[in-house]
């Protein structure tokens, strides 16, 4: 398999996991946010990744989460289910049963905590290559894994035979770009390129898509892949430079956290202020944002960005 093999591409939305109040999985509300995101135009969901807190949930609770979505959007728009765990056996199982049930493909980060070297990354997609008939995304995830995959690794990611795309959220943007570059004809290619320098480097080299936190902005989000795709530059520079200014003002550099909170934290706060479904609980180790000074320069963020808000 390779790049080919799959049609991936634009904005998709990693999903975030909402939660009652009383910490559990809240499906019915995870099905209106589904709906939400097929009305945006999105091209494609991310499930249970980093957004959506897979960390804090127990094997059930991530195939529920699976099972919801995928059953939600009834084949619709591709589907890729996260499957990261401490070993490839684990990731495995998850993988299995999101394959059963509808995934177009599955992704993973390298294992968290174990730190692994560069031939142990290789054998840990091998070996979940080998457990699971189906697409797999890679997820480069230094933030949380203590691993940043070079161009090289990256390459000889590529290489496994289920490996087509390659989702990377590395700080390093030069980096980025020398990945991006090296394996493009290899692999599908999901990054920050919603930027102005991401702008002039797809229109150089190639770029597939972004796989954003959520979406603060809704359709311009997936818009903008279609402006790249018609080439109405323009229009999508304009959202390039909106992006890059709404970004500068709610996440760290790296995008690995928000200015006020944990990036989920942020994000919930912000689609309870924006009225987009899933906003609201987070689940420990994550805890909300509940100063009322945060909230208001959040709140004050997404005004100035011309984005509409709830009233309080």
């Amino acid at each position: 398999m390779d790049r080919h093999d799959v049609q991936w591409k634009g904005y998709w939305p990693a999903c975030p996991t909402p939660f009652t109040e009383d910490d559990k999985i809240d499906t019915s509300t995870l099905r209106t946010l589904v709906e939400w995101f097929v009305g945006q135009d999105f091209h494609g969901i991310f499930v249970n990744g980093t957004t959506g807190e897979w960390f804090s949930q127990t094997e059930q609770e991530r195939k529920l989460v699976a099972e919801t979505v995928l059953d939600q959007v009834a084949g619709r728009i591709p589907v890729v289910v996260g499957v990261s765990s401490f070993t490839a056996n684990a990731a495995a199982a998850l993988g299995v049963h999101a394959v059963e049930h509808g995934a177009a493909g599955i992704g993973s980060t390298l294992p968290p905590y174990a730190k692994t070297l560069p031939n142990e990354s290789i054998a840990y997609y091998e070996d979940l290559s080998s457990l699971v008939d189906a697409p797999l995304m890679v997820y480069n995830w230094p933030h949380g894994t203590s691993v940043d995959i070079d161009s090289q690794l990256a390459l000889s990611l590529c290489e496994i035979e289920h490996v087509v795309a390659f989702k990377d959220s590395t700080p390093n943007i030069d980096q980025f770009w020398t990945t991006t570059q090296t394996i493009i004809d290899k692999a599908r290619v999901f990054g920050n390129f919603m930027t102005r320098a991401g702008l002039d480097f797809i229109s150089r080299v190639g770029g597939d898509g972004m796989i954003g936190g959520g979406s603060v902005f809704g359709r311009p989000d997936a818009e903008f892949w279609q402006d790249v795709w018609t080439g109405n530059n323009d229009r999508a520079r304009e959202h390039a430079i909106a992006t890059e200014k709404l970004f500068d003002a709610l996440w760290a550099p790296g995008g690995w956290r928000g200015h006020y909170g944990a990036y989920q934290s942020q994000l919930k706060a912000i689609m309870m202020m924006r009225g987009i479904p899933g906003g609201g609980p987070v689940r420990r180790p994550r805890l909300p944002i509940t100063d009322s000074k945060s909230l208001e320069a959040i709140r004050a963020s997404l005004i100035q960005a011309g984005l509409s808000v709830v009233p309080r």
